[in-house]
């Protein structure tokens, strides 16, 4: 899927879990941020300062927010809203590439 937008992209990847989850920042004209990136087989913690939006564009993955002992699982085409000030646990069995929506 290609979209036509009007964005700053950051060419420089950011990095996290030792490579295991890629994603690049999206600045688009109106300042709303945005990361696109691919997290790779691993079972990772995520801390949010601001609420966020996981748009999951391709793959399958399972979720369980702070505070909670009860996984959800989903695939592209779903999402997930995380609060700001929190975290959650994410699984992944095969490579998930995401859309995350700040703020």
């Amino acid at each position: 899927m290609t979209d036509h937008i009007t964005a700053t992209i950051s060419t420089r990847a950011n990095v996290y879990f030792d490579g295991k989850c890629v994603s690049h920042s999206i600045v688009l004209a109106d300042g709303i941020k945005k990361s696109v990136g691919v997290i790779l087989p691993s079972t990772l913690t995520f801390n949010t300062g601001a609420p966020e939006v996981m748009e999951l564009v391709e793959g399958s993955c399972r979720v369980r927010m702070a505070n909670s002992q009860h996984w959800v699982d989903y695939a592209g085409g779903q999402s997930f809203s995380v609060p700001g000030q929190s975290s959650f646990d994410i699984e992944v069995l095969l490579p998930l590439h995401y859309i995350c929506h700040f703020g």
